[in-house]
């Protein structure tokens, strides 16, 4: 919302010496956000000219210029900037005549831009400033000349300045006005919330046009013009329209033009200049807030009905563009003929013209949730629309009607008559009990009955006092006071929120992380210690791309759709963190990127087969029966929280004396046991197998028995498919499954300080037999005395037949109590290679 401090000032005392920073400042003070400061972008010196004489001088372009004599101060005084009093200036314009008044922008002078005027030589003539357009001024978009100052209604000195003529010295501030606060879209809202910060005295401009009117005057006439309202079809058992005031103004000059002072203001506010009749119309929108609509009398049809649209019906509105209509919208109709599209925009066949003499002002409020509903289907929002969607006080429709009445009256020479009408069926505002004490237990400061009652009262609720507590009935302009916490609220605005004690809450004594989040603060921060970056995806993919990754082996896997995605395309929950991980990758690389070690932690769902889950919602303020609660708990899918990483790029970079090396398999297996460490459980590797990783280049990741996830090269066609190089590494497994092994309590092993006693180990098995599985029956045969077995060497080729290969272990020997001699080693690693041999056929390599 932009306010003209001039505008704001007509309704509350600002100080005279008062700067936009300090009014923002104090607007802060009661909750609104400062966003800038418009105006003061013009300069002097700029003053009211006269024009003497001019010649026409046509150019070689085929383009005349006037060269001009302009009187720019009285005679025998100096110009404003030092100059003569006569300047001589080139003009291109054609519209103005010999004694015309226009404005005179003078050397020394900076239009918006910033555009300095200086003098200069141009077209043969030194030009001694410029005469100024409404469009070079910032007053309009049009360029169809100079101003004409007799054109405005304006007959000043010679030499007067002109910024204060046409109010363009004066400037604005611009607030965030939130969505539950939309009496402040208005000078009328800003002027008493200004009062409330300051003390300020506050004029309510609605009043004014009442004193001058008189409220018999603004809701009752002579002649009632026919209105009626038939919503058959209401949203959310709200009728669409509740207050509908009309007025008639005859006999206007629909082309007389609109005052500087309110141009200039229109402009402060963030609206352009068209016409009269719309400026008035948008002028009293700024206001009072309160959006009003002006119809050419004579190309009404009839009466007005305000209905809901037929199927199929048409309205074209003021841009120009047909649009189809929903059911759902409210239309204002004459004559059986749509005539607007109710809170958002008017109809084309009745609007003003040039030759329009009589007009119908309407003001109406109408349901704010049709209005915004309307507003997103046609994708037309407008000034009106961003008011009724927030809330207008239905009080005021009438007030509006009549204040555009009196300016239409008073600018355009119309005549107000006796006819009109005022429908109105709005209910008041319900009456709000405030206990006592709430207000200081919600906010967290002593407050007393007199400051709780003042403060409401202030923003004008009434207030009476009941019991301990208080009864409050809260203004017609304030739609977002609903409850006792929203009245709490307010009177921790109103006595300021300067006043709450900032308190950091203690932590309760003797607690902790628990295990879980103790283990998944290790993981990731022994991964962020070595190298790796944590990213956050988004949790929502396609059903493919959850079925390539959800499982290793089955084509489709079960999925939790959406009831209303924000992308049809991405409607289904996750059911791996390795899609969102490959978006980064890609995102990141396109950017320049191209080494990246990322991961995620999160949560994946993996509904079960054939279970509906979300059916058993319920609504309600209060915590649900237990029984409730167990079917509430009962229609959420299994939620495990996985950790996932990507390594695509080179792990090393390339360097004097060292080649590039790139990110592979083993980078992936390498961070999964940098979990496994932070995580203090051991996590084992066997060759394995998943959809949407490299067969050759894939391992199961297991805890004991379990396989918890997978590590290897993605699919060279996946990887390609994200526009990443062929060469992929990634790992996921389940990191609730690593935390609840991490909670199993360890037992220190006491430290062996006997000698040890090493051997290698080759054994020639099948390919298709995994090492790790070898390497465990090797372990289990030997026995208590095996410290440790590594597998250290793979080998096909000359002396191991085709079809197999040769693995080599190194074996580590220990006792507690006694030195081993080799005899004893190599009994224990025989027994090892029995049950090897039994299991798979292995034999010791020769």
């Amino acid at each position: 919302m932009r306010v003209p401090l001039s505008w704001l000032g007509e309704y509350v005392d600002l100080a005279t010496d008062i700067t936009p920073e300090q009014v923002q400042a104090d607007l802060v003070k009661v909750g609104f956000e400062e966003e800038d400061i418009h105006g003061g972008d013009i300069s002097g010196p700029i003053v009211v000219g006269e024009v003497l004489e001019f010649t026409p001088e046509e150019q070689n372009n085929g383009k005349t210029i006037r060269w001009c004599q302009v009187r720019v101060a009285p005679d025998g005084q100096v110009a404003d900037d030092g100059g003569d009093a006569i300047h001589g200036i080139v003009c291109g314009a054609g519209n103005f005549f010999v004694g015309d008044k226009v404005v005179v922008t003078l050397p020394g002078a900076v239009l918006p831009g910033p555009f300095p005027i200086a003098a200069r030589k141009t077209y043969g003539h030194v030009s001694d400033g410029m005469m100024a357009s409404a469009k070079e001024l910032g007053l309009g978009e049009g360029h169809d000349g100079i101003i004409r100052l007799a054109e405005m209604g304006l007959d000043p000195e010679v030499g007067t300045d002109a910024l204060e003529l046409l109010g363009l010295s004066e400037s604005a501030v611009e607030i965030n006005v939130t969505p539950d606060r939309g009496y402040a879209f208005s000078i009328r809202g800003v002027a008493r919330e200004y009062a409330h910060s300051t003390g300020a005295a506050f004029r309510d401009p609605a009043t004014e046009v009442i004193s001058s009117h008189g409220v018999t005057e603004v809701k009752k006439f002579g002649k009632e013009f026919p209105v009626s309202v038939d919503d058959q079809a209401p949203i959310r058992g709200r009728v669409g329209c509740n207050v509908f005031a009309t007025r008639i103004v005859r006999g206007i000059d629909a082309t007389a033009p609109t005052p500087a002072w309110m141009v200039s203001r229109l402009k402060l506010a963030g609206i352009r200049s068209i016409s009269l009749p719309v400026d008035i119309s948008n002028y009293v929108m700024i206001e009072l807030g309160q959006p009003n609509h002006a119809y050419d009398l004579d190309k009404l049809a009839g009466d007005i009905v305000v209905r809901r649209a037929t199927k199929g019906e048409k309205i074209v509105t003021l841009d120009e563009a047909e649009r189809t209509l929903d059911v759902e919208d409210l239309l204002i109709t004459s004559g059986g003929k749509a005539i607007g599209l109710a809170g958002v925009m008017g109809g084309a066949n009745t609007e003003i013209s040039d030759g329009t003499t009589n007009v119908l002002v309407e003001a109406a409020n109408f349901d704010p949730v049709s209005i915004a509903r309307s507003a997103r289907r046609h994708k037309l929002h407008s000034e009106a629309s961003k008011r009724f969607e927030r809330g207008v006080d239905p009080e005021v429709a009438a007030v509006a009607a009549g204040r555009v009445a009196q300016l239409l009256v008073e600018l355009a020479g119309g005549e107000i008559v006796d006819e009109g009408s005022y429908f109105n069926h709005f209910s008041a505002p319900a009456a709000i009990e405030l206990p006592a004490g709430f207000v200081t237990n919600l906010i967290g400061l002593e407050y007393t009955d007199a400051q709780i009652e003042s403060s409401l009262t202030e923003i004008g609720c009434v207030v009476v006092k009941a019991g301990t507590g208080f009864t409050v009935t809260p203004p017609t302009w304030r739609p977002d006071l609903t409850d006792k916490w929203t009245l709490a609220e307010e009177v921790a605005r109103i006595v300021g929120y300067h006043l709450i004690p900032a308190v950091l809450p203690v932590a309760p004594p003797g607690r902790g992380y628990t295990v879980a989040q103790d283990v998944r603060r290790r993981v990731s921060n022994t991964l962020a210690a070595t190298g790796h970056t944590e990213v956050l995806s988004y949790p929502f993919f396609d059903e493919e791309t959850n079925n390539l990754f959800g499982s290793a082996t089955a084509p489709f896997v079960p999925q939790v759709r959406l009831a209303n995605a924000l992308d049809a395309t991405q409607g289904w929950m996750r059911t791996s963190l390795l899609p969102g991980l490959i978006g980064t990758a890609a995102r990141n690389r396109s950017r320049g990127l191209t080494d990246l070690a990322l991961f995620e932690t999160g949560l994946v769902f993996l509904p079960e087969e054939g279970k509906n889950y979300g059916q058993d919602i319920v609504a309600g303020g209060v915590r649900p029966a237990p029984e409730v609660e167990a079917k509430l708990y009962a229609g959420i899918p299994p939620q495990p929280r996985y950790i996932s990483g990507l390594f695509v790029g080179d792990a090393v970079s390339k360097q004097v004396g060292q080649k590039a090396i790139a990110y592979d398999w083993q980078d992936a297996l390498a961070a999964v046991q940098q979990i496994a460490l932070g995580a203090g459980v051991q996590i084992s590797v066997r060759q394995g197998s998943h959809k949407a990783f490299h067969p050759g280049r894939t391992a199961e990741l297991l805890l004991g028995d379990a396989v918890i996830g997978y590590a290897g090269e993605l699919l060279p066609s996946v990887a390609e498919d994200a526009h990443l190089p062929r060469t992929v590494a990634a790992f996921e497994l389940n990191l609730d499954a690593v935390t609840d092994a991490a909670g199993v309590p360890h037992v220190a092993v006491d430290v062996k300080t006997m000698p040890a006693a090493t051997q290698d180990l080759s054994l020639v098995v099948a390919e298709t037999i995994p090492a790790a599985d070898v390497l465990a029956a090797v372990a289990e045969g030997a026995g208590e005395l095996l410290e440790t077995a590594t597998l250290v060497d793979v080998y096909q080729g000359t002396g191991i037949p085709e079809g197999q290969r040769s693995l080599t272990f190194a074996l580590r020997f220990r006792a507690d109590d006694r030195t081993l001699t080799a005899a004893e080693a190599t009994a224990s690693k025989e027994v090892g290679v029995a049950l090897a041999a039994s299991r798979f056929g292995a034999t010791i390599r020769e």
